[in-house]
């Protein structure tokens, strides 16, 4: 059990059933009377704010969250099927809980599945991915209208702005923490 004492930035605690994130802590002591902990929480199901204000001697039970890493089998309909590595077991998210992870998965990738008493509530996909491009437009010599980027689509669906040197067919590697592109794929 955490105490109000042990509340911090990035503490996952669990609060009414639901895992919540601390997103913003402050501590105040008044001139009279008990210490005050104001927080701002996210909830990691809902992505709900709370705020709330805590005195000290309260306690909380920690949030039993758990990283498996898992490889990306296929999506089927509005759902995302997962194996764990270990056990073999597939697990089905929705594409609500993936947010913008889905745009970068592709068969067999590797990826952290985050659960919250066995149950699927995020996935963290690694830094960078290599994609193909499969749709852009070509780029014309001499084109020197100012736009350094222009539009291309990967093979995930996924739409992001890349170099007019890119053409159709070229591996190229995104950041997933940013959805831009980093570099084209040597070879």
């Amino acid at each position: 059990m955490y105490t109000a004492a042990d509340l911090r930035k990035g503490l996952k605690i669990t609060i009414d059933n639901e895992p919540y994130i601390i997103t913003h802590f402050d501590f105040a002591k008044p001139g009279k009377g008990q210490a005050l902990y104001r927080t701002k929480m996210k909830n990691m199901i809902t992505g709900s704010t709370l705020d709330r204000t805590y005195r000290s001697g309260e306690t909380f039970e920690p949030a039993s969250l758990e990283d498996r890493v898992m490889q990306y089998l296929y999506k089927e309909d509005d759902h995302y099927c997962f194996m764990d590595n270990t056990t073999f077991e597939q697990i089905h998210i929705s594409e609500d809980a993936m947010g913008d992870a889905k745009n970068y998965l592709i068969d067999n990738l590797q990826v952290d599945v985050l659960l919250f008493r066995e149950k699927a509530i995020g996935v963290d996909v690694p830094n960078f991915v290599n994609l193909r491009v499969v749709q852009t437009d070509p780029w014309v010599k001499g084109d020197t209208s100012g736009s350094d980027s222009k539009p291309a689509t990967v093979e995930t669906g996924y739409v992001l702005r890349v170099p007019p040197f890119i053409e159709e067919g070229e591996l190229i590697t995104i950041d997933t923490r940013t959805g831009e592109y980093s570099t084209r794929v040597k070879g």
